[in-house]
This record gives structure tokens, sequence and C-alpha cells, in this order.
């Protein structure tokens, strides 16, 4: 659907590598203008502003510099987030306070100093990166799954609050994906390829989920070919939130 957002502006936090980037690239294709928003900024990379969605600070001085620099912000993609593992004894009560600042609050820090252009945009949109961790219960995954909950609760609760001013907002739920920051896990585990295997078993289509995948999803969501579409949580995880195949 090239095209489809000639004219917009979107704003993609995280967009610097794994699903971000994937969705700078294919909104670009359907042609947004798209500000990626970072804490680490590659040198050279086009329409990038070092932003941390920890810091109120920077999130509002990069939101107003994008507007400034765009004319306007019709589309909000929130996708920076940290992981975590471990059970509930694993993490102590700073890298719980960490992990929803950035996971959560970071998603209201953005969404909250675009609202204002965001309430002037003929096709506005919000899409939040949440997780299958939100739906379904993963072992030592406590931590990193009650805060993917919170962004679909946050999701909801948006998308009503801003029903009526045109402002869509949408989740998506992505299975675990083939990114940087999965790679890295990988490569710590003790087997790494027995790790790989189990990740890609736990799906049901027995693979990692694509970056490219997610981005397709929210792309569709944030284009105003979504127009009918707010509220939603979308699942892009192979079936892993709703199937329940008998085993190869």
């Amino acid at each position: 659907m090239s095209g489809s957002m000639d004219g917009l502006v979107a704003v993609v936090t995280g967009g610097a590598s794994g699903i971000g980037a994937a969705v700078v690239d294919r909104l670009r294709e359907e042609g947004a203008r798209v500000a990626i928003f970072d804490r680490e900024v590659p040198e050279g990379m086009a329409d990038a502003y070092r932003v941390d969605v920890g810091d109120d600070e920077t999130v509002r001085a990069g939101v107003a510099q994008v507007a400034a620099d765009f004319g306007g912000i019709d589309i909000v993609v929130n996708n920076a987030g940290i992981g975590a593992q471990g059970t509930i004894e694993a993490n102590g009560d700073a890298e719980w306070a960490r992990v929803f600042d950035v996971n959560v609050t970071g998603m209201v820090r953005v969404a909250r100093a675009a609202l204002p252009w965001l309430r002037k945009s003929r096709a506005a949109a919000i899409v939040n990166t949440s997780s299958v961790a939100a739906t379904v219960g993963l072992q030592e995954r406590a931590l990193y799954g009650a805060s993917k909950g919170a962004v679909l609760a946050l999701t909801l609760h948006m998308a009503t609050d801003h029903l009526r001013e045109g402002i869509r907002v949408n989740c998506v739920n992505p299975g675990t994906a083939d990114t940087p920051w999965v790679g890295r896990l990988l490569d710590s585990a003790d087997d790494p390829a027995a790790e790989r295997a189990a990740l890609n078993a736990r799906q049901p289509h027995g693979r990692l989920v694509k970056p490219e995948e997610v981005a397709d999803a929210i792309a569709y969501l944030a284009s105003p070919r979504a127009g009918s579409t707010t509220g939603v949580a979308l699942a892009v995880d192979g079936g892993m939130d709703s199937l329940r195949p008998r085993p190869a």
C-alpha cells in the first residue's frame, strides 16, 4: 500500500534498531516522513533524535523539535522498551521501577507530549508495542510480562479517552522476535543453539517472528486505512496466544 501515508509525520521510539528500525523502513515505504527517537543514534542516521523515553525533559524537547522540523505530528509508534528476566524473586524494587518507567511511563511521556499535535491531525494514530507476555504466562518473565500487561491496559484506556478527539490508539503483541536484543540473550545462554530451538518451538508456527512482520502490523494500525480500528491488540506471534496444535 505504498503512498497510503503520504504527507503524514510519524515518530518511532526505539527506532534505531530491531523492530523499531523495521517500522521506520515500513512507514517510509508508505510515504510517511519518520522521525527516529532513540537513546543511541548511529552517526549519519537520517531524521534521528537522541531521546530517552525515561527522561520527560528530553521527550518534550524531542517532540517539540520534530513538530517544528516537520510541521506537525500525525502518528506515534511507542516501541522503545527494555527486557527483564526472572521470577518475582529475581529483581529488586529498583529494577521493577526502572522497567515500568521505560516500558509504561515512557509511552505515556511520548504520547502526552505529542497530544497537542495529534489533536490537529486529520489521521491521528498511536500504536504501542506490547507483547504476547501480556496475555500468556511465560517462565521467568514476571517483571517484563507485568509491564507489557500494563501497556495493553493503557492502550485500551487511551483509546477510550481520545476516541472523540479523532485519535486512534492500538497495540501489537509480538511473540519472540528475531531482534538484536533476543540475539544477545541467546548468545549469553549456556547452549545458544538449544535455546534458539526452544524459542522456535514455543511458537506454534515453529520460528521466531520477523521484525518486518511486526512492522507490517504496526503500519496497518497506524495507517488511515485502519480508520475504524481502535482499542485493538493485534497478536503477531505465530499463534502462540490462541492456538494449541498437537505436538509434532
